[in-house]
């Protein structure tokens, strides 16, 4: 299947076990076939890259966990003896080589069936990234405003819901930023202000989205609140243990999280 820059590919290891143990892998197999080839342990091992004492210990392993030996090593002088598969060993690899030519085609059509992967990889980009801040949010870049040092940098969330960022010029420019490119905002929860009957305050904040509490979970210092804002957007907030208790807040109930534009963080792939 031929993949774009950002599709996925499926690849995977096939790997016979014993007793919930790893038997045979493609390397062990490999091994097999240069000592079946080459009637060597030394060609062999320098065939496949690895140490005489690697291979024999891989050859042992081998013998040791399969019903019948597969591995026979021959006794003589100085170039009289030598190694070879047994019957045993040569069954054992064809049936491998049988197995890993249906799991090929098994992945193959299985990448037939998932059709464009662009997004799932988009997807598995976005939970392997590795932050301390506890809100990661996608979107795409509706809009940058460029000032003498600084610019404004509007997301879409999930829903269409707006994110408002302020950010140098220089790193609109490192990063690449324009209208309808995928990007990332990052806020830490130290930096989510939370707030009750807030329908007719004026407030300086840019960013202030108005949920559902989710989730409420007290320390002795701080409690942790997440907020459901729409569109399964939640947002996660730290404050102290007696402003929430002052704020009566409980999971059910309703309120405002509130961040600057400033402390926004952006980030692309």
């Amino acid at each position: 299947m031929k993949c774009h820059k950002n599709s996925i590919a499926l690849d995977a290891s096939l790997w016979l076990n014993r007793a919930d143990n790893k038997f045979l892998g493609a390397d062990r197999i490999a091994l097999l076939e240069k000592i079946d080839k080459l009637g060597s342990i030394t060609k062999a091992a320098q065939a496949v890259g690895i140490s005489y004492k690697t291979a024999w210990d891989q050859v042992n392993t081998i013998n040791n966990m399969a019903d019948k030996p597969l591995v026979d090593r021959l006794t003589g002088g100085k170039g009289g003896g030598g190694t070879s598969l047994t019957a045993e060993g040569k069954k054992i690899v064809q049936q491998y080589k049988t197995i890993q030519e249906e799991h090929g085609k098994f992945l193959h059509n299985l990448e037939d069936r998932l059709g464009d992967t662009d997004s799932l990889y988009q997807f598995l980009r976005r939970i392997s990234m590795k932050v301390s801040a506890r809100n990661t949010f996608a979107g795409k870049v509706t809009g940058i405003t460029k000032g003498a040092v600084n610019a404004e940098v509007t997301l879409a969330l999930k829903g269409g819901i707006p994110l408002v960022a302020t950010v140098t010029n220089g790193a609109v420019d490192n990063l690449g930023l324009s209208i309808g490119m995928d990007a990332y905002a990052i806020i830490k929860a130290s930096s989510i202000i939370i707030g009750t009957d807030l329908e007719n305050a004026k407030v300086s904040a840019r960013n202030i989205f108005y949920g559902a509490i989710t989730k409420v979970i007290e320390g002795p210092v701080n409690t942790e609140v997440d907020l459901e804002i729409g569109n399964e957007n939640t947002v996660s907030a730290v404050i102290t243990h007696d402003s929430a208790a002052r704020l009566g807040l409980k999971a059910g109930g309703k309120a405002f999280a509130l961040f600057k534009a400033s402390s926004v963080i952006i980030g692309v792939s």
